[in-house]
């Protein structure tokens, strides 16, 4: 049952392309991440006061890790959201939704020196893979060289650089948030969320976006505000009581779960080349995975030594 909850939070998180580009077009990029985020953080936040068990795990929380974690959480969430509702057309959103999926390739990269894990031959051949499969999906609407990738960015270049900005935010939170955040579970989240919730809440402010709500535009907000947060719990609960391998090994096709998910939500109509992105991407993350290791243990390195 508990592997079954971690495979639902993968659904869940792979919604957010489709659902946060919807809600963008009807009310606005910052309109709508804002109003998620002060959601779940404002609920996670009574949680953490009502429940004893995560009021405890408030003492064990770190100003370092605060700052630099909490940082990278605001930074992922506002790169993503404003990259998805700033994208020309649906079609280039996805785009963007696939670029942010690079954060298990960089997750995987990151952890070599930060926490001091192995690689070996496989690590060159990912990372190749993954970046032509960005190549292909910055590239489908045209045909394949240099110069058209150069005027594909030269178009709207501030999704793609949004969405490589958080799938480097993501990846670097991630590995720091295990080595900085020991022993802090995940009572920070709720912290981090409602701090990503009212720099939003001001920025729409400060640019004012124009909001057309509907009973549709509620029911999209309700799913978002609730579902993608709870994948939180889930994934949890899976990763300590459930099959954590079939669950990692599972979460390797989000991208293409998010790219069917969206395409068949928005209506878009894709073209070969983002499908063979898409595979790529996900393949590179398969090959870097393959290619790390854990770091050598004080015995293992004593014995090399030795020899």
């Amino acid at each position: 049952m508990n592997t079954g909850l971690g495979i639902t939070a993968i659904f869940f998180w792979s919604s957010t392309v489709a659902f946060a580009r919807s809600l963008s077009e009807q009310i606005g990029p910052f309109t709508t991440a804002s109003l998620i985020y002060l959601t779940g953080g404002i609920v996670g936040s009574v949680a953490l006061l009502v429940v004893p068990r995560l009021r405890r795990n408030l003492r064990n929380l770190r100003w370092r890790y605060l700052l630099v974690c909490g940082s990278l959480f605001v930074i992922y969430m506002v790169a993503l959201y404003v990259g998805l509702g700033t994208a020309f057309n649906r079609s280039q959103a996805i785009e963007v939704g696939l670029l942010n999926y690079l954060w298990p390739m960089l997750t995987l990269l990151f952890s070599i020196p930060i926490l001091k894990m192995r690689a070996n031959l496989y690590l060159a051949p990912g990372v190749v893979t993954a970046m032509i499969g960005i190549f292909l999906v910055t590239n489908q609407n045209q045909a394949i060289t240099w110069e058209s990738f150069q005027r594909n960015l030269s178009v709207n270049w501030l999704p793609y650089m949004l969405g490589i900005l958080a799938a480097v935010s993501w990846g670097l939170y991630s590995v720091l948030s295990k080595k900085l955040g020991e022993g802090a579970g995940s009572g920070a989240v709720p912290f981090f969320m409602l701090a990503t919730g009212l720099l939003l809440g001001l920025l729409r402010f400060l640019f004012p976006e124009r909001s057309v709500f509907t009973d549709h535009t509620l029911v999209e907000l309700l799913f978002m505000s609730i579902f993608p947060n709870v994948a939180y719990i889930l994934w949890e609960m899976a990763m300590r009581k459930g099959n954590i391998v079939l669950v990692a090994s599972f979460s390797y096709f989000t991208p293409f779960l998010s790219t069917m998910i969206s395409v068949l939500y928005l209506g878009v109509p894709v073209r070969l080349e983002l499908w063979l992105g898409c595979g790529l991407i996900f393949s590179g993350a398969v090959l870097c995975n393959f290619a790390i290791k854990q770091p050598l243990s004080g015995a293992e390195i004593k014995s090399l030594q030795e020899a």
